[in-house]
C-alpha cells in the first residue's frame, strides 16, 4: 500500500498541495501541457485525488492560474511596502512594484511568463488577469494612472512575452529595467 494511501484525510492540505504542485508544474512546463497525472505525482497523491478536488483538467488549471495570480499579488504587495520605504510612495508606486515582479534583472526569465502566456489564449483565464490588473489599477489610479506608467508596464508585459519565446538580443534585462524604472519617477521627461 502506497504512502497517499495510509495518510489521514485532510481535504484542505490535499487541496493545497495540488495547487502548489501543480503551480511548480506550470511554472516549470507551462500551463498548456499541464497533466492531471504530473500534478498528482508532483503532489505524490493518486490521480482520485486529483478528481476529488478538481472535475476537470480545465478546473484545475484555472485554479492554479488564480494561485499565480495570488503569487504575483503577494509579490507585488511586497514590493509596494519597499517601495513605501525605499521611494515614499507616491507617483509610479503600483509600476515599480509591477516592475519588479514581471521585469526584474534579478529574474531574467519572469517566473511568471510561461504560465501567463497560456492566459492569451484561454478566455477564462485572460479574465482573471484583466480582472487582477484592473483591480490594482484602479487601487492605484490615483499615483499610476499616468500615460508614462502605462507605457512602462506594457513594456514590461512586452518583454516578459519576448522572453517567453527566447532569448532577447539586443539591451540588457538591467539596463530596460533601469529605463522603465526611471519613467516611474515624477521627474521623468
Amino acid at each position: 500500500m502506497s504512502d497517499a494511501h495510509r495518510r489521514p484525510k485532510t481535504p484542505d492540505l490535499t487541496r493545497q498541495a495540488l495547487l502548489e504542485a501543480g503551480a511548480a508544474v506550470a511554472l516549470r512546463d507551462g500551463l498548456s501541457t499541464l497533466s492531471l497525472p504530473a500534478v498528482a505525482e508532483a503532489a505524490e497523491v493518486t490521480k482520485g485525488a486529483v478528481f476529488h478536488h478538481f472535475s476537470s483538467r480545465q478546473g484545475l488549471i484555472e485554479a492554479i492560474a488564480t494561485e499565480i495570480i495570488a503569487r504575483i499579488d503577494t509579490e507585488c504587495a511586497l514590493a509596494l511596502v519597499r517601495d513605501e520605504g525605499q521611494d515614499g510612495g507616491g507617483y509610479g508606486r503600483f509600476t515599480r512594484a509591477y516592475l519588479h515582479c514581471i521585469f526584474h534583472p534579478a529574474h531574467p526569465a519572469s517566473p511568471w511568463a510561461a504560465p501567463t502566456c497560456a492566459y492569451l489564449a484561454d478566455p477564462a483565464l485572460a479574465g482573471l488577469w484583466r480582472d487582477w490588473i484592473g483591480a490594482r489599477l484602479a487601487a492605484h489610479a490615483a499615483t499610476d494612472g499616468t500615460t508614462a506608467l502605462t507605457s512602462a508596464r506594457l513594456a514590461a508585459d512586452g518583454y516578459w512575452l519576448a522572453k517567453a519565446f527566447g532569448p532577447m538580443p539586443g539591451e540588457s534585462a538591467a539596463t530596460l529595467y533601469a529605463h522603465l524604472l526611471a519613467l516611474t519617477r515624477e521627474t521623468a521627461p
